[in-house]
């Protein structure tokens, strides 16, 4: 993970920043989300057999819900 430097000092919650601007925020939250899915892709690799539950569960879901 190359760029953690910005990590080091998050602004709390609820406040905003007027120095940062929209595409700043965008690649803020697109670095998230990207860490996020590969979190999760290792969590299914480290543990099939809960991956394989959820999957079913949200299978399950989306048959049951109404459009």
């Amino acid at each position: 993970m190359p760029e953690q430097d910005d990590r080091d000092a998050p602004s709390p919650r609820g406040t905003h920043d007027p120095a940062e601007t929209e595409a700043e925020r965008r690649r803020r939250r697109a670095r998230f989300l990207r860490e996020l899915a590969e979190a999760r892709a290792l969590r299914d690799r480290v543990q099939p057999r809960r991956a394989k539950a959820a999957r079913l569960r949200h299978a399950m879901r989306m048959r049951t819900f109404r459009w």
